[in-house]
Parts: C-alpha cells; structure tokens; sequence
C-alpha cells in the first residue's frame, strides 16, 4: 500500500517526527511511505489544511496513493476539508483506539490528526500507536465482531450515497480555483512523487497543464 503523508503550513515543523514514526511503523508492513509535504515552516510552496484536502482528493482519485495521512492544528479542518470531495472518506484519529476503529468499522482511505491540541508529553508515542492500531491489518474487519455485517453493509451504503452527492473529480479540478489547485500540487517533491505513481491519465494531464 503507498501511504501518502500530507502536511499544512501550521504543523509543518513537525513533518520529519510524523514520517519517522510512520515509517517505523508502516514499512516494516510493506507499506511505502510518499512524503509530500510541507517539509518545513519555510517551504515555498505553503499549503492551508483546504489544499491538503485537495492534494488527498488527487491522489486517492488517481490511484497514486491508496491511503493519506494529514492533519492540522486540530484535525477538524483537514477533516472537513478531505470530505468535501469524492473517492475520499476521512476520520479523526486522536487516539490509538481512534486509529482501530475507524480502520475497522469505517474502513477509511483517509486519517486527519491533530498535530498541536493535546500533542504535548508523549506526543510521540501516543501518535505511534495510533499508527500501529490504524494500520494494524486488514480493515472493514468490523468491531465488535458481531457488529460486522451491518457496519460492512452500512459502508457499502455510505459509498453508494457520497457517488450521488459528489461530483466527479476531474470536474472539480476544472471548475475549482486555479490558483489554489496549483498551490496544492506545487510542493518541491509533488511532480517527482505524483506522475510516478498516478494511474489516471486524464487526471495527470490535467494537473500537468497546470503547473
């Protein structure tokens, strides 16, 4: 599985902890980890918690990661804004309990972390285990295991309602602000990770035009 990590500008000094630890906990998995920024406070290519939610959108839509991890000061905006679009379902992971049963019961593409509230002593680990519960083995598992059917259906159900409710993704990259889809996809490692890795044409040409 590539597991894309995304960063906003209010957190970005605490990138190279959150990859570090995902990594250690992912990769000994067999998951790859695409990091996409931002790197640092100070990156030219600053990118709002609404952007991060775009940047999800294209990469959960075109194939070029299967999983993202993103967040903000309090993960609510990143949320909110990975929802708005389709193809992408989004929890709000505090905790490593969080991490279980969203994997399991929501079966999720999409994790939104709160990277400053609460992220005090021993930040770090409580962020570990929550990776390690989010990303413990196969999800849609259910919980608890007599719930599973009904949470396996209602899921089903939940994607079916969000293809009404949403448009298409290509659609959205044409009729959204320009200015602010380019800002989106201009991080320094963006085209080198993006094209590699994206397996939807249409949508690859379209980000091409515009940087």
């Amino acid at each position: 599985m590539k597991i894309a990590l995304i960063n906003e500008n209010s957190q970005a000094a605490k990138n190279e902890l959150i990859v570090n630890t995902l990594k250690k906990v992912v990769e000994p998995k067999g998951h790859e980890v695409h990091n996409y920024g931002m790197y640092t406070a100070d990156d030219k290519a600053q990118l709002t918690y609404v952007q991060c939610g775009i940047l999800a959108a294209i990469l959960l839509n075109s194939g070029a990661a299967d999983f993202v991890v993103t967040g903000c000061g309090t993960g609510e905006g990143a949320m909110l804004a990975c929802n708005s679009f389709p193809g992408v379902l989004c929890g709000h992971i505090v905790d490593p309990s969080d991490g279980y049963m969203f994997a399991q019961i929501n079966d999720g593409n999409c994790a939104a972390f709160p990277f400053a509230k609460g992220f005090g002593w021993g930040a770090e680990l409580n962020l570990e285990y929550a990776f390690e519960k989010l990303f413990s083995g196969v999800s849609g598992q259910g919980y608890p295991k007599e719930r599973v059917v009904p949470e396996q259906r209602n899921k089903k159900i939940l994607d079916e309602v969000k293809k009404v409710t949403h448009t298409d993704m290509l659609y959205i990259l044409k009729n959204i602000d320009q200015e602010l889809l380019k800002g989106a996809v201009s991080g320094e490692k963006f085209s080198e990770l993006f094209f590699a890795n994206c397996k939807n044409q249409e949508i690859a040409d379209y980000i091409k035009s515009i940087l």
